[in-house]
């Protein structure tokens, strides 16, 4: 199994972010650029990979008491992950994103998930502050 964790702080207490990162709908903005989410009958997802033009069958769950997101393979139990919002004051939040490969053929390597998880963290502070931004103007 291999795992890897990245973490960004955001300016956007953590309700505001994590009902951004939680929006099914809107996960296309944060998300890698090569994956889309179609939701289907809530927790099952389907997850299309642009890169290998596949479909797979997955679950999402979303735990507002808990700040959390949780997701991962349905069939093969090759992938999971989680994202966890958490407030550290004055309005800020920090968000971590963990995933976990359990097969090595799921597993892009180091550098492509480092890369693709510090980009969909980007993206989604940027999708939080123009939530913040529209909100306050």
């Amino acid at each position: 199994m291999t795992e890897y964790e990245r973490s960004r702080t955001m300016p956007a207490p953590p309700e505001h972010v994590f009902d951004q990162a939680a929006h099914i709908d809107q996960m296309d903005t944060w998300l890698p650029d090569d994956l889309h989410v179609d939701a289907g009958d809530l927790p099952a997802v389907t997850v299309h990979e642009d890169r290998t033009d596949a479909d797979t069958s997955a679950v999402f769950r979303a735990q507002r008491e808990q700040m959390r997101l949780e997701w991962g393979t349905r069939d093969q139990g090759g992938y999971a992950g989680w994202l966890q919002v958490a407030g550290i004051g004055s309005g800020a939040s920090e968000v971590t994103v963990h995933l976990s490969f359990f097969d090595d053929g799921h597993d892009p390597g180091e550098r492509a998930v480092r890369e693709a998880l510090d980009s969909s963290l980007e993206r989604l502070e940027e999708q939080v502050r123009l939530r913040v931004d529209n909100a306050a103007g």
